[in-house]
């Protein structure tokens, strides 16, 4: 079995064609772009490859604040897993969408709310399993694992012996879908997904999602969801009705859906809430 000790711990370089060599021998594929990879290159990490940079280029180009929108999202998802951890004694957590770690990681967050935190990260790129062991430092009382799986398949997701070993699926879990759903086209039916995921957890549990829209920039949004496509990449921006459906049944907590700079924010509310083209909500399943 190939672990993450097996992967290349750097961050690859345009020069260094051996460890790009190396990279795509563990079935990473360094040719085209990611979403985690541009993501990672927006968050000013060093995993990620030519085609990575440059896609995230051509968005910058669309969207010149799109880094400090991408840190707007990520911003969100700590102030989400702290109100989860504090208001609605959360103690485990499903995190979807995992992505390349960038501290402070969901396990860290809700580790300085309450100790003894379980969490699972699930991703599908390989090059997010190589990070993985960055993803299970816990402290003593805790726990945390990754699983390599689809959040497409919630029910082999649901069945992994890794995921049952470290939640408990009689009590409320912390399900995380953070700028993830972009990537399910609509005929891929994601809200059907997402059911399925919500339908396998127990009452208490609660969901917290974001997801890019075009509802506050029509023009620019969709130059970057062009811009996804001509580079190989579903990227699908979705308006505020589509985003409600993905809590359908569940309880929207206050501010309900928002702009994710107006969702709870730290300190003054922003000038400009709609300055971050996100969608972002938490909900709970009474």
């Amino acid at each position: 079995m190939t672990t993450s000790q097996d992967f290349p711990q750097q961050g690859p370089q345009d020069d260094d064609a051996a460890e790009l060599s190396q990279w795509e021998r563990f079935g990473v594929d360094t040719t085209t772009p990611h979403s985690a990879r541009v993501y990672d290159y927006w968050l000013g990490g060093k995993t990620n490859f030519p085609p990575d940079r440059a896609m995230g280029q051509a968005i910058e180009e669309a969207v010149p604040s799109v880094k400090q929108m991408a840190k707007a999202n990520r911003a969100f998802q700590g102030r989400a897993v702290r109100h989860l951890a504090q208001e609605h004694g959360i103690r485990q957590f499903l995190d979807l969408g995992t992505g390349i770690p960038t501290s402070p990681n969901t396990h860290e967050i809700a580790e300085s709310v309450s100790p003894g935190t379980r969490v699972v990260y699930v991703d599908n790129d390989p090059i997010v399993l190589a990070h993985a062991r960055a993803l299970m430092v816990s402290s003593p009382a805790s726990r945390t694992t990754y699983i390599h799986a689809d959040l497409r398949k919630p029910e082999e997701l649901f069945a992994d012996p890794a995921l049952t070993a470290t939640l408990d699926l009689t009590q409320p879990v912390g399900l995380l879908m953070i700028a993830v759903l972009m990537l399910i086209a609509d005929e891929d039916d994601p809200w059907g997904r997402v059911a399925a995921l919500r339908d396998a957890l127990p009452a208490g549990s609660c969901l917290a999602l974001t997801t890019p829209t075009a509802d506050f920039a029509p023009e620019a949004v969709g130059k970057v969801a062009e811009a996804a496509r001509a580079g190989g990449m579903t990227l699908v921006p979705r308006g505020y009705e589509d985003v409600l459906r993905f809590f359908d049944g569940w309880d929207l907590v206050e501010p309900g859906l928002s702009p994710v700079l107006a969702w709870r924010p730290d300190g003054e509310p922003p000038a400009d809430p709609k300055a971050a083209y996100y969608w972002g909500g938490v909900a709970i399943k009474r």
